[in-house]
């Protein structure tokens, strides 16, 4: 992976021990007047978050009800905006100077900081630029490589979770009425343990709390997540809960800025840096820890008087008795290898659980994206169920998704194993058969075209090849493909990473008025907590030939499928009210789907948290056993976790800088204990380059990385992705999910250049 020059000038100081703060808001103020302009900056920033305004793309944190703020945004949020919004544009004139071969020697930062993409490009076979092509020509392109396929499923449909709900209804659609169900997404990557772990012990893969819960709660539990990077509007919700008389116990490798003090920017007090304490008790945890953590906890709250709700334990779940038994005869010794804590350390953890009656459990990627993450998952159930914290008020569970509608586009039926019922409906409102056999995963399409069993990739938005591990072997996956589509905002790697045919789609950002069909339209979507809402853009569109993500698929699926089934394309352009209504047909929960946007929009059904109904197949919600297996690590080696830097969402760098860890101008970092520094023979400063070890002999690596002395635990190391996903295998995946084990990756450190 290109490696940026300003490395070169990277600076690492102290890190900070709050989050937010007048520092946040002279960013994000002065960021969004940089890239926008101060008229459009303005118009822009006041209306994220609003009623019927822009939903803001940086995470999928729900708004809060009633009244609002005027600033009703985060940092994170005014860079996501202000990055889509630039008045630097990509024209053709730019991919006539600059060849595949040039771009692929640029950093996805320089590729995606050139500005919007505005016209539709194609690569021919063999070329070695882009150049413009209509959006008739392309799409007629799209149908004839997708209609000389041997079968469907040598095609992929992939998603990212920036899609709106409407966009990916009819993406879905598309993708089973041309006759396949290869529609992995950006959920692949992140929380499908958590869609997994939930489904399988409450029966619905979604958590079961709502922002009022958290305000509400006794106790608020936050596992592998750093919310003052990757969801800093939580940070409103933690402090609200921690006046309301609340508990923070946060268990994270690192101490992160947004776990230990929050300087609302919103409020007087945060401004003059006298901020709010977050996290009570701080358990720096080794990774991939938390299974036994739990499992400790369990067998302590056992024991713990009126810890157990024995009422809600026998009428609401099943299981109870085997999971007694295996938590009762806990092993303390491999606890304590696993999770690098004290027993005292967990028993204090354990108490703060015994003492409350209304707990959240709250979690992000630094669970989900081990080998047992599932497993990790259902303890976590375990625990909630055993104190009765499912379905009553301030208590439940919160999976805090990344992307802004990633839950949404599952909703909406993206997914490559949907279930019989959604296939059944979708089927009869439509009048056609489709398939039903599974398709492929994130990690299963990259086989798929390594394999040559497939041959199509047509990507509705997203970074796919930055984003998924083994970068190599995705890349070069990727460009033997014989047509790659990309519908995107910005330039990324995905586009240099090209099939031998390839086409970049240009589409309207969240941010910009659709006047699709010569009316003004809005989308929807469906955040963390199960609230569907609108969003509306309000700024002029980047060019005149960009098109929204709905006009894109229809017109693909109507150059692809013709009058196939009967299917209206063109009519859902003109009218989305016209997408609303079929949804409303299709899936359970959205009936009067129109009315209830209008109306503020509304909660999805969630038989757990509305009435304490498991739609398991037991009819109860499950009680699981997981063994309690330790990973070692051979002698010399560490155990690697991928991060975010505070300059990043997801694979799109804002910037060089990542203030709350005290690093600046660079990204190649690994954080690192002072002991294993000084173990290993190397020092601060050190420059390194990571090797992975895994069991299929092959060696990855990761070049030109500058040791950092960090307070993580012994043996354990981070550094940011994407640069680290060339370490992970694609055979390297949690049970059960399939997720890559980017929180787990085996590494040892060596000279640079040797």
């Amino acid at each position: 992976m290109p490696i940026d020059e300003a490395e070169e000038r990277l600076r690492v100081g102290p890190p900070a021990d709050h989050a937010a703060g007048l520092p946040a808001v002279r960013l994000s103020v002065t960021n969004a007047v940089r890239r926008m302009g101060i008229v459009k900056a303005t118009r822009n920033l006041l209306a994220l978050n609003q009623v019927d305004g822009v939903d803001c793309m940086s995470c999928a944190w729900p708004d809060p009800q009633g009244k609002r703020h005027t600033a009703e945004f985060c940092e994170n949020g005014a860079k996501a905006i202000s990055w889509e919004g630039v008045r630097e544009t990509v024209e053709p004139a730019f991919f006539a100077a600059h060849s595949l071969e040039d771009l692929a020697g640029r950093t996805d930062h320089w590729l995606e900081a050139q500005g919007r993409l505005i016209h539709p490009m194609v690569r021919r076979d063999g070329g070695t630029h882009y150049e413009p092509i209509s959006w008739d020509e392309a799409f007629a392109l799209v149908a004839t490589h997708l209609n000389a396929l041997d079968g469907p499923d040598e095609a992929v449909f992939y998603t990212s979770g920036r899609a709106s709900n409407e966009a990916a209804f009819l993406y879905q659609l598309f993708a089973r009425a041309y006759g396949t169900n290869n529609l992995p997404d950006c959920s692949n990557m992140c929380h499908e343990s958590t869609s997994a772990g939930l489904a399988a012990t409450i029966g619905i893969g979604k958590g079961s709390v709502s922002l009022q819960d958290l305000h509400e709660a006794e106790l608020i539990v936050v596992s592998g997540q750093n919310p003052g990077t990757n969801h800093p509007r939580m940070l409103t919700a933690l402090e609200t809960a921690k006046r309301n008389g609340a508990r923070i116990l946060a268990i994270n490798p690192l101490p992160e800025a947004g776990l230990l003090r929050f300087d609302n920017p919103q409020k007087a007090r945060g401004l003059a840096g006298r901020g709010t304490g977050l996290a009570d008790e701080l358990l720096q945890i080794r990774s991939n820890g938390d299974l036994a953590l739990w499992q400790a906890i369990g067998h302590l709250l056992l024991q713990a008087p009126g810890a157990v709700d024995r009422d809600f334990v026998d009428r609401y779940t099943t299981g109870f008795d085997e999971w007694e038994r295996h938590a009762r005869a806990v092993d303390r010794a491999a606890v304590l290898a696993a999770t690098g804590l004290t027993w005292s350390q967990i028993e204090t953890a354990a108490a703060m659980l015994a003492a409350s009656k209304r707990t959240v459990h709250c979690w992000a990627m630094g669970i989900t994206q081990h080998h047992n993450a599932v497993a990790t998952i259902k303890e976590f159930v375990n625990v909630a169920l055993l104190q009765g914290n499912i379905g009553k008020p301030g208590a439940g569970l919160c999976p805090v998704r990344g992307h802004s509608n990633v839950q949404g586009d599952r909703t909406m039926g993206i997914w490559e194993k949907p279930p019989a019922w959604f296939l059944d409906a979708l089927g009869a409102e439509f009048g056609f058969a489709p398939p039903r056999l599974p398709g492929h995963d994130a990690v299963d399409a990259v086989k798929a075209f390594r394999d040559r069993r497939a041959k199509v990739f047509v990507a509705l938005g997203g970074n796919f090849v930055a984003a998924m591990s083994d970068t190599d072997v995705t890349t070069a996956a990727m460009r033997d493909a014989t047509l790659t589509v990309q519908v995107s905002t910005k330039l990324n790697r995905s586009h240099v990473a090209a099939g031998r045919t390839a086409l970049i789609l240009p589409t309207l950002g969240r941010s910009e008025q659709d006047m699709t069909g010569g009316k003004v339209q809005r989308v929807t979507v469906e955040d963390s907590m199960s609230e569907v809402h609108a969003s509306r853009g309000r700024s002029a569109p980047a060019g005149p030939l960009l098109r929204s993500e709905v006009d894109i698929v229809c017109g693909l699926a109507a150059a692809v499928l013709g009058d196939r089934h009967g299917i209206p394309w063109a009519s859902f352009t003109v009218d989305y009210d016209r997408i609303r209504d079929r949804i409303s047909r299709v899936v359970p929960g959205c009936a009067d789907y129109n009315a209830r946007i209008s109306d503020g929009g509304f909660t999805m059904p969630h038989g757990p948290r509305d009435s304490r109904t498991f739609p398991t197949p037991q009819g109860k919600a499950v009680f699981t056993v997981s063994p309690l297996v330790v990973l070692e690590v051979p002698p010399g080696r560490l155990v690697l976790q991928t991060i975010r830097s505070h300059d990043q969402f997801n694979t799109t760098i804002y910037g060089l800088d990542d203030r709350y860890r005290g690093i600046r101008s660079g990204r190649r970092v690994v954080f690192i204990n002072a002991l294993d520094l000084a173990e290993l023979g190397f020092a601060d400063g050190d420059m390194v380059d990571l090797v992975s070890e895994f069991s299929d002999g092959v060696e990855r690596r990761a070049a030109r990385f500058r040791l950092v002395s960090y307070d993580t635990p012994k043996g354990c190391v981070a550094a940011y992705y994407p640069e680290t996903n060339p370490l992970v295998p694609l055979d390297s995946q949690a049970a059960v999910s399939g997720t890559p084990t980017s929180k787990w990756v085996v590494v040892r450190l060596v000279v640079s250049g040797t």
